[in-house]
């Protein structure tokens, strides 16, 4: 098959979009990858009187949030994710459940078709969305301190070890960085976060799997790619096909069968 394509990042400054570069990235690659900053979405956590119906679940644990700050982010984050979702799904966000696997990682609830991959680091927000397979988001900035001592020993195969190697060493610790980074988000898409060894396998200049010898370890069902955002930031992405006939059309009513799909679409009062 040929080479799975990892969406381009969108920048997303507000809950209102603009969001059409998600629906047709999600049509014609399977998948999307928004981003944006907690004090761009700040002002809606601020102001949206809705905002314990967007968070749904997650109310209770944005109330018990110590620190406004922390608590700020977190509903920022939450807010992210349901907009991005909403915007494939073509469904108002406070429609969608938001729940989460064993170690946090946030899936739809009725939606498991649909993967979602979520990261940040300092002010920057990043989510990942597929309907083909696993997906994986990491960003890092990309001025970093890097050991290249300790990550040699913890992170690299002998084969990136030995390319590093050849670099000039101006060069060694953004490209260390940019391995880091792919590492995280494809550990991320399989749920292993860092329980998977980062030295089993790797990475090749270009982006393809690798096996710790330099071997491709794939045929292309898994893409990878690594992106500057905010001028600051580097956004990697772990994007998987899973080879399975999904819908085309990613609307609610596509993919819902019409007894779950009523049941959403009246106001939550009626629903319950």
């Amino acid at each position: 098959m040929d080479r799975v394509r990892c969406a381009a990042p969108l920048h997303v400054p507000r809950p209102a979009g603009p969001w059409r570069g998600v629906r047709d990235n999600l049509a014609e690659l399977g998948n999307a990858l928004v981003y944006t900053t907690w004090s761009e979405w700040l002002p809606s956590v601020l102001t949206t009187p809705r905002l314990r119906q967007l968070l749904g679940p997650d109310w209770d644990r944005y109330r018990r949030t110590p620190g406004a700050a922390v608590r700020y982010r977190f509903a920022a984050a939450r807010l992210l994710i349901k907009y991005t979702a909403a915007a494939a799904l073509a469904t108002p966000p406070e429609y969608l459940d938001l729940a989460y696997r064993l170690g946090g990682r946030p899936y739809l609830r009725g939606f498991d078709q649909i993967e979602l991959s979520l990261s940040h680091t300092g002010d920057v927000m990043a989510v990942g969305l597929s309907r083909t397979g696993r997906i994986g988001v990491d960003v890092e900035p990309a001025d970093r301190f890097v050991r290249l001592d300790l990550l040699e020993t913890q992170m690299l195969t002998p084969a990136e070890t030995r390319e590093l190697a050849a670099l000039p060493e101006s060069e060694r610790a953004a490209r260390t960085l940019r391995l880091w980074t792919l590492k995280e988000a494809y550990s991320k898409a399989l749920g292993q976060g860092l329980r998977l060894g980062f030295k089993e396998f790797g990475f090749s200049p270009g982006g393809r799997l690798r096996a710790p010898d330099g071997r491709l370890a794939t045929r292309g069902e898994w893409g990878f790619a690594t992106h500057p955002v905010m001028d600051r930031y580097l956004l990697s992405v772990a994007c998987h096909d899973a080879g399975l006939n999904t819908a085309g059309d990613t609307s609610v009513k596509t993919m819902l069968d019409q007894g779950f799909l009523s049941a959403m679409t009246r106001p939550p009062d009626e629903a319950r």
